[in-house]
């Protein structure tokens, strides 16, 4: 898979975290089914690994399916072992580079320029700006201009709202979490998380 072909593709990253299996899986499908192309399963989740390996058997081996807040070379092998066709990280940590021996891409978290550096230097194919929401979109429009040829990918508090002001500034796509996700990793509507997809997914083809 060439993560960043399919990011600049589908410009969503749907990050997946509860404490209910069940209801993330059934939130990992429906995102699929929405046309979400792009799912990452935090570890931090109930039974990560688990959802992962489900979720990769009801999606085929082709859909763009990670593991997220992955920090250990441990947590790099078993989410690879799992079915993870990507990794992503909050930090730089030992799986940034566990992934490259791994041959998975990973999306490194990265928030000042030497963290930027230094993502690139570990083999990051991507930067998860993080948390975005602290400089918003101003400020990655200030790191594109040392950086240009840089992917990055905003994370942690983009909204609707503030989507389109990230992908102006350079954004090669965004990650969204629970505004995405709401309730539906506890077990709730999944018909209102397929309208939040609908809309979020409208306003990155705008």
């Amino acid at each position: 898979m060439n993560l960043i072909d399919e990011l600049r593709t589908h410009r969503l990253l749907a990050i997946v975290r509860g404490p209910d299996p069940a209801a993330a899986l059934a939130s990992v499908l429906t995102l699929a089914e929405s046309g979400v192309a792009l799912v990452e399963v935090s570890l931090t989740s109930a039974d990560a690994l688990g959802i992962i390996r489900s979720a990769r058997v009801a999606l085929g081996p082709d859909f763009a399916l990670g593991a997220g807040t992955v920090l250990t070379v441990e947590d790099a092998r078993a989410a690879a072992d799992a079915g993870a066709g990507f990794l992503v990280t909050p930090a730089l940590a030992p799986s940034v580079t566990e992934a490259g021996r791994l041959g998975l891409p990973v999306l490194a978290g990265a928030l000042t320029p030497t963290e930027v550096v230094q993502a690139a230097s570990a083999g990051a194919t991507a930067v998860k700006l993080f948390p975005a929401s602290l400089g918003g979109p101003g400020y990655l429009g200030a790191l594109r201009d040392p950086f240009p040829d840089t992917a990055f990918v905003p994370v942690g508090g983009v909204d609707a709202d503030s989507v389109r002001g990230y992908l102006d500034r350079g954004a090669v796509a965004v990650g969204v979490g629970s505004p995405l996700l709401g309730d539906a990793v506890r077990g709730g509507d999944l018909a209102a998380l397929r309208e939040r997809a609908a809309t979020f997914l409208a306003v990155v083809r705008s």
